[in-house]
């Protein structure tokens, strides 16, 4: 009995131990994937995020064309340095609808005043309730959805001038 008081909580402790080191050298995935890829966008119903665009609604996404769904917030760091490759996505002829998280009508104004604004509709999420139903973890997030208001792929993080020709390419095949 002497003998498990003592290997006993030695063992745990080896194992423990082990598992933790295993856990340390398996790759890191800091992103989390949606799991609504494949799947139609839930319905939403989204207030104009600025006096210039009007509001961002499931209808506006079941058009028939093709957009991409930009996930960002005026106090986005990452959001400040993709802002002129979605204006090289809009100039090519992407049409990107924009969400706004948590966010407030002067500060997305001073955003679009000052970084461009690429959108041609910006809803307001204040609870981001849509963010979350899409399957966003994170500001910014670009998805690509088809005219029917299902979604065929997820950016995660910030468009950067390598991910334009890739974007413009998942566009064009949703569209298709």
């Amino acid at each position: 009995m002497n003998k498990l008081w003592i290997w006993g909580p030695l063992g745990l402790f080896l194992m423990f131990s082990g598992l933790a080191a295993y856990q340390l050298t398996q790759p890191k995935d800091e992103f989390v994937q949606s799991t609504m890829i494949g799947k139609p966008i839930p319905d939403f119903d989204l207030r104009p995020a600025h006096q210039d665009r009007p509001g961002l609604a499931i209808a506006d996404l079941k058009d028939g064309k093709p957009k991409l769904l930009n996930i960002w917030a005026s106090w986005c760091v990452p959001c400040i340095a993709e802002a002129p490759h979605l204006e090289a996505l809009n100039r090519a002829g992407a049409e990107i609808v924009g969400v706004a998280i948590r966010d407030r009508p002067a500060d997305v104004a001073r955003f679009l005043a000052q970084h461009g604004n690429p959108y041609t509709r910006i809803g307001a999420d204040d609870l981001s309730e849509v963010q979350l139903s899409v399957g966003s973890s994170g500001v910014p997030e670009t998805f690509v959805v088809d005219g029917n208001g299902i979604i065929l792929h997820q950016h995660i993080g910030d468009v950067r001038a390598e991910h334009v020709p890739m974007l413009l390419q998942k566009l064009a095949e949703a569209g298709a």
